[in-house]
């Protein structure tokens, strides 16, 4: 048997899926593939790796996904016909979905409505503050579409992996093309990265914090760590002086002599560290 990542659904989940040993996919193929929630449409990213070791990106994509699962056969024009004709269906099962929701006055907001290419289910995916009764909703949608209902709370980052097209970058949003997971993102590696503060500059598509702040924190972290602290006593080639701030890609500091003068040297320039600032105590 062969393994191949492939992605599916509208959460655009990844999973590893086998297919037989005779069969070859190549990377953008369409296939249909049955997975643990019925027979979904999929793109083959790329073949699984035998043997992921830890930490390993197929392996985490793995953990990701929802479940694994099995390539049946490359997308034919009869499916492909049938696909489309789900999606032309789409908007209307969305309308009759948001109707109903209006006529129980539920205090949720529709997201999107997913429906599985073999008609085993179809999903609700919205945005609710607490709990939601729908036991009523799912009864008037399993009447109306004579299959089963998924209701899926999500949340604003999740909103975004559904709707959102492209991010400031003029890219795709990260959410909806090679991300496994939502990385934690925080104010912090803003400000370690010397970014605008401005949150209008600074949020995603999703409203919160970017992902791609996250990127490149751990590379800031290493190259700050070379770096003296700020407040500092340090030695350099033109004397003694006290560290005001820090360059950390391009590993300057702008530091303050003894006659006051402000400088911005090299961290090579540095001969060395006589006192280390308090801990707890940092000026940017």
């Amino acid at each position: 048997m062969s393994d191949y990542i492939v992605r599916y659904g509208s959460m655009r989940l990844l999973g590893a899926m086998s297919a037989r040993s005779d069969s070859i996919f190549s990377r953008g193929a369409k296939v249909i593939i049955r997975t643990g929630r019925g027979l979904e449409v999929g793109e083959v990213l790329c073949a699984a790796p035998s043997e992921p070791k830890s930490g390993d990106g197929a392996e985490n994509q793995n953990q990701s996904a929802s479940t694994a699962g099995q390539i049946l056969r490359e997308m034919s024009g009869q499916d492909a016909n049938e696909l489309a004709h789900i999606q032309a269906n789409a908007r209307e099962e969305f309308r009759t979905c948001h109707r109903h929701v209006q006529e129980l006055s539920l205090d949720m907001q529709l997201v999107d409505v997913e429906h599985l290419f073999g008609g085993e289910r179809i999903i609700v995916y919205y945005l609710a503050e607490g709990r939601i009764d729908f036991r009523e909703l799912v009864r008037r949608l399993a009447t109306e579409f004579q299959t089963r209902i998924e209701m899926r709370q999500i949340g604003v980052r999740d909103e975004a992996k559904l709707l959102a097209d492209y991010g400031d970058c003029g890219k795709t949003v990260c959410c909806n093309s090679h991300l496994i997971e939502m990385p934690p993102v925080s104010m912090k590696m803003a400000k370690l990265q010397k970014a605008t503060l401005d949150p209008t500059k600074i949020s995603g598509r999703c409203g919160r914090l970017k992902c791609c702040l996250r990127y490149e924190y751990d590379t800031y972290l290493d190259l700050q760590r070379e770096l003296p602290p700020i407040n500092s006593e340090i030695v350099t080639q033109q004397g003694r002086a006290r560290v005001l701030g820090h360059e950390v890609l391009a590993q300057q500091l702008l530091v303050q002599m003894e006659d006051n003068r402000r400088l911005q040297i090299g961290a090579g320039e540095v001969v060395s560290v006589i006192r280390k600032a308090n801990k707890g105590k940092p000026k940017d």
